[in-house]
């Protein structure tokens, strides 16, 4: 890979922008050819997702999708973005993890306690092992520069909310995909605009952006026999790089006063990126709050997500994709525009606009009288 960099250096050819292209492009075809070879295993071997009374499909469907987009994740990372492994040593051990994880619980259904035992090992290895974690709050509820212990603990906590938050808006087709490639996008714009020293993370975002837009393709199917889900594998994986992104994202803006760490102010980084992951983290904190005034487990099933109701009022999928996509840029670009005020309010600004998009389709019924 240095002899290739030190080609390019004599052609006058950038480096970084050949690294983003080719990790685009190849994450795109890997994932573009792999995923119909899963579906012909899946439709043979019977590894299929089985409708219950929560799906919105009526026929079973392969759901190892997931497979496919960690291929190329794997395949295309330590090709074009090798910093990445050098700077976090137990990246690749946590996505590997996440697979085996996802894979049996596509394939097998797995107990919750045993997911959460992979996930919390994992979030630990991510935190405590390669120190990604949020070590500044800067001024949200008070608190800026957080306790090692605490920082620790809050950390892990976030990885783990995050990963399931993303399994649970998988729901319909293309919500998870489309949202979780605008998310990559939208880290990645931000870290090619924080220069060079970030470059290796707009390529993970470039390799996931790809990745998803095949996988897309074949979500997105009118036709059975080329459709697919990503299933937990994918789900947990995208989740768990988002999360890795976002804490990145607003570990950026902390001064460390290290030599060769250039230095970035925007004290509004942490809600910025809650305002990113906005869709999955007010989509479950609701559906929490409902199940506890319901005197419901937190862990059962129900149909009490944003997407199961836009599918009540009859939209199709993709119509409610794509409403939800668009009332969640619209909150993306509210905090952009006001990343300068307060960082309280501008968190309850986000969290209220959150709300109130959950619970649109529920004033819409109700005004149809349904």
């Amino acid at each position: 890979m240095e002899r290739f960099d030190i080609l390019l250096n004599v052609l006058n050819i950038p480096v970084f922008y050949v690294k983003l292209g080719s990790g685009f492009l190849i994450s795109f075809l890997i994932t573009f050819y792999t995923i119909p070879t899963i579906i012909k295993i899946s439709h043979r071997k019977n590894l299929m997702n089985e409708p219950e009374f929560r799906s919105s499909h009526l026929r079973k469907i392969p759901n190892l999708g997931g497979i496919a987009i960690f291929y190329s994740i794997a395949v295309c990372l330590p090709v074009f973005a090798y910093e990445l492994f050098d700077l976090y040593k137990f990246l690749s051990a946590s996505l590997v993890i996440l697979l085996f994880i996802g894979v049996m619980d596509d394939i097998v259904v797995m107990r919750a306690y045993k997911k959460l035992i992979a996930q919390i090992l994992v979030s630990a290895l991510i935190v405590i092992v390669s120190d990604v974690r949020i070590r500044n709050l800067f001024g949200v509820f008070g608190i800026y520069e957080l306790n090692y212990v605490f920082s620790i603990l809050f950390s892990i906590v976030t990885f783990i909310i995050i990963i399931n938050a993303f399994n649970l808006i998988d729901g319909i087709d293309g919500l998870a995909g489309s949202y979780s490639m605008i998310c990559s996008a939208l880290f990645g714009i931000s870290y090619f605009r924080l220069g060079e020293y970030n470059y290796p993370l707009v390529i993970l975002s470039a390799v996931i952006v790809g990745a998803l837009l095949a996988f897309l393709y074949y979500n997105l199917s009118n036709y059975r026999k080329y459709k697919i889900f990503m299933g937990d594998t994918g789900s947990m994986i995208l989740g768990f790089l988002l999360a890795f992104t976002a804490i990145c994202f607003i570990d950026i803006f902390i001064d460390k006063k290290m030599p060769g760490i250039p230095r970035y102010h925007l004290k509004s980084a942490p809600v910025i990126a809650v305002a990113i992951l906005a869709l999955p983290i007010i989509d479950t904190l609701n559906v929490i709050i409902l199940r506890l005034l319901n005197k419901q487990s937190i862990f059962q099933a129900d149909r009490n997500h944003i997407h199961h109701k836009l599918l009540d009022l009859g939209l199709t999928h993709r119509r409610s994709t794509f409403y939800i996509i668009l009332y969640y840029l619209f909150i993306v670009v509210t905090a952009y525009f006001c990343r300068h005020i307060d960082n309280n309010f501008l968190l309850v600004i986000i969290v209220a606009l959150g709300f109130i998009g959950a619970y649109i389709p529920v004033m819409i019924r109700k005004f149809r009288g349904v």
